[in-house]
């Protein structure tokens, strides 16, 4: 403790607003299923070489996953990781190509049939990619929208062509960016855009600039595409389908009838007719060479959110807010309910004679569909010929008149695991409490990534009534559940806020009152792959102090930033405490941005040493490889020492006083006992030689815990002689609070902290 004669440090640190963030995502379940609703499905049929469809799902657990598909059961092959927010939408292209979009504003091209790696990330987009929508007979044209307004024509091949590394383009560098892992797709496996249909290439030098279809003013949801990708349409929250050349980008017609936003959208093979779904619950189909609506479906008492089409555009399928699947003639207006369901769907996939529904849980089910002969499905009985007015279809339920289901229960279902819904960080800033969809309540130690209770299905409320702690720890992570699942963020400089000594964390092998920087052990225990694969490659050029160079030119930045102070208290080496180490069975996944290539996600396991500064912000690699952390705000605590009234006990070193904010209250009374100026009975008493000489200015090392004269079973504060109480508003303090816990529960001014003590006699 020292005496201070300002209050607080004056210390400018201040953060730049530039620095990046860093958050992992935790998980303790199969990494083969998604924990989050399913946004969007592609179906890829066998092409012969091993008979085995695909079915491509897009979460908004933010990846997407392969599924092989057999007879009674479907296999995770792959996962999709890389995106760092929900996957919206994502469609198959040219046999083997898979594009994806996300409201992390990126699309993103991948092999469909690789182990996962992504070929490219498109940046052109400034907002939430919503939608897209692909060519079937042109598999070189991709079209995507998004809450920017903006649409925008892609050249596949154009824009996987390699990029000039002289350039800093929109897209990732294939070769050498974490989010272009692997090589690029091979042109060859993308059908070249003929004479007739080609897409003009906007380019400066060797950046590829997609075609923007510019007209929108507000968010666009929803495309579609005929077949040779000559004709697009699209619709948002504007209310109105708007018609595009998508090899100019301009418009050819606006076609207006729904009240709402217009949320999905087909078009016929030649491009003549288009459908339209709306949150206005009508579906409407549209005579584009007429240029207006030539019939309106009332079947959904609530938005439309997905359709599917037979293959003859005879037939529809929709689903949405309402949670049922129906299946319209187009010409009769005669329609079925398929199937009801506990969540809305979002998206639809023929495959065969069934139809994949997607929803906003985590679990995908196959229904049967008869999409080659629907009259099937019509001659089961309890069709309702659609109305034609807005509603019409609630106006009916509320009659009682409510259609029967034909189907009961799905052919196939591939399950997913329960999506986290709320949470708790507790007061000792380790521990998350988490509850799930399926109600069940876990406990979860962040610094390691795992769950250490898991309380079955109980009261959430209960459980966090019966964990509270009076203890106060700086908030040095915030939390979210936004992909399903446990995401953790760290902040630079806040992060590197909160200390704990390291006989609290029980780590063995270090003196009990060593300070323990928790964000730094966990971005060490978080990197520890990382460094080992880097240290296995760079091992021979790693300099004596611990930093290793980039595996490319680390001269062109140093790690070193201009204003760091290192930890005093600790090596400077690369050992990950126990309390601090990641689950190799479930490792967590880092999403951060380095100084090139924007945001990217990947499992800490896959990471392989290449990453360097255009991959990690700077201070994560400041901390991790030279162990320097940032300037910080204060971790002081003020406080003033006086003795209670009446006492005639005194101290030699009067005024305000500074301490860590983490010192335990024990140590304050043996610093009482150090200063103090006893009488004569008191100083007659026998100590123990358990108390040192009166330290300088007030100072008291904080190894006294560590003295060999309290290793036994007593806490130091307990072999003290006399017995001395700290109290802090006339409340008795328990000698292991901290002096945070005291501001924070018995304190609670915004003032410095007074404490008194007194003389317990006869203890």
């Amino acid at each position: 403790m020292n005496r201070v004669g300002s209050a607080g440090n004056t210390s400018n640190s201040v953060r730049n607003p530039k620095e990046k963030k860093l958050a992992y995502v935790l998980n303790d379940a199969d990494d083969t299923k998604h924990c989050a609703g399913i946004n969007c499905l592609a179906v890829l049929k066998s092409s012969g070489l091993d008979g085995c469809d695909y079915l491509f799902t897009g979460s908004r657990d933010g990846t997407l996953k392969r599924w092989a598909l057999a007879e009674d059961h479907a296999t995770c092959s792959a996962t999709f990781e890389s995106h760092v927010d929900w996957v919206n939408d994502a469609v198959l292209t040219g046999g083997n190509t898979l594009v994806s979009c996300s409201s992390d504003a990126t699309v993103k091209v991948w092999n469909c049939l690789s182990d996962g790696k992504c070929a490219r990330t498109l940046r052109q987009h400034s907002d939430y990619v919503t939608c897209l929508a692909a060519a079937e007979k042109n598999s070189n044209v991709v079209a995507s929208g998004g809450l920017g307004g903006e649409v925008f024509v892609w050249d596949l091949e154009a824009a996987l062509a390699p990029v000039s590394k002289s350039n800093d383009a929109t897209e990732d560098d294939s070769s050498t960016s974490i989010n272009g892992l692997g090589p690029s797709m091979p042109n060859t496996s993308l059908r070249p855009i003929s004479s007739s249909n080609n897409i003009s290439l906007h380019a400066t030098q060797c950046q590829y600039v997609p075609i923007a279809a510019k007209g929108h003013k507000e968010s666009v949801y929803a495309l579609a595409t005929n077949d040779r990708g000559t004709l697009l349409v699209s619709g948002g929250t504007e209310k109105v389908v708007r018609v595009w050349d998508p090899r100019s980008g301009s418009k050819s017609m606006k076609l207006r009838g729904h009240t709402d936003n217009i949320r999905a959208l087909l078009l016929d093979s030649t491009g003549r007719y288009c459908l339209s779904g709306s949150s206005d619950s009508m579906i409407r189909l549209w005579d584009l060479g007429q240029q207006r609506c030539v019939h309106s479906y009332a079947v959904h008492s609530d938005s439309v959110w997905a359709l599917a089409s037979t293959p003859t555009f005879s037939h529809v399928y929709s689903g949405g807010r309402d949670l049922s699947l129906y299946l319209t003639d187009l010409a009769t207006r005669e329609s079925v309910l398929l199937c009801t369901k506990e969540h809305p769907i979002q998206q639809l996939a023929l495959h065969d004679d069934g139809i994949w529904v997607a929803t906003t849980d985590s679990s995908l089910h196959k229904w049967p569909a008869e999409a080659h002969n629907p009259i099937k499905v019509f001659q089961r009985g309890g069709s309702f010929l659609a109305g034609n007015l807005s509603f019409s279809r609630a106006r009916v339920s509320l009659e009682g008149s409510t259609p029967v289901p034909v189907f009961r229960e799905p052919s196939f279902t591939i399950h997913g695991t329960s999506t986290i819904v709320q949470h708790e960080i507790l007061n000792n800033r380790r521990h998350v409490l988490t509850k799930d969809t399926a109600g069940t309540v876990k406990l979860w130690e962040i610094t390691r990534g795992v769950v250490i209770e898991n309380y079955g299905e109980i009261s959430f409320e209960e459980k966090k009534k019966e964990l509270f702690e009076m203890v106060s720890i700086p908030a040095w992570f915030t939390v979210d559940t936004r992909l399903g699942s446990l995401s953790v963020h760290l902040d630079t400089p806040q992060c590197f806020s909160a200390e704990m000594y390291s006989a609290d964390l029980n780590i063995s092998g270090k003196p009990e009152d060593d300070k323990v920087n928790l964000a730094r052990e966990t971005l060490k225990g978080l990197l520890a792959h990382w460094l080992n694969k880097r240290r296995q490659r760079f091992g021979s050029q790693t300099s004596a102090n611990g930093e290793i160079p980039s595996g490319k030119d680390m001269s062109m930045r140093t790690l070193t930033l201009s204003r760091v102070e290192g930890d005093g208290h600790s090596e400077n080496d690369s050992a990950v405490y126990t309390p601090f180490e990641f689950s190799s069975a479930y490792p967590p996944s880092i999403v951060t941005e380095g100084s090139q290539g924007g945001p990217w996600r990947k499992k800490i396991t896959d990471l392989d040493g290449n990453e360097d500064e255009k991959d990690f912000p700077g201070w994560v690699l400041d901390c991790v490889l030279n162990n320097r952390l940032p300037p910080r705000e204060n971790t002081k605590c003020s406080f003033y020492l006086h003795p209670c009234e009446g006492s005639t006990v005194q101290i030699l070193t009067q005024g305000k006083l500074s301490a860590p904010r983490i010192l335990r209250i024990h140590k304050v009374v043996t610093y009482v006992i150090e200063k103090m100026v006893l009488d004569k009975s008191i100083d007659s008493m026998n100590v123990d030689g358990t108390f040192g000489p009166g330290m300088p200015g007030g100072q008291i090392p904080h190894q006294a815990v560590g003295d060999g004269s309290f290793r036994s079973g007593l806490k130091p504060w307990q072999k003290l002689k006399p017995s001395i109480e700290i109290l802090c508003n006339n409340q008795v303090l328990n000698p292991d609070m901290s002096l945070a816990t005291v501001r924070a529960y018995i304190w609670k001014k915004p003032e410095d902290v007074i404490l008194n003590y007194r003389v317990v006699q006869g203890r």
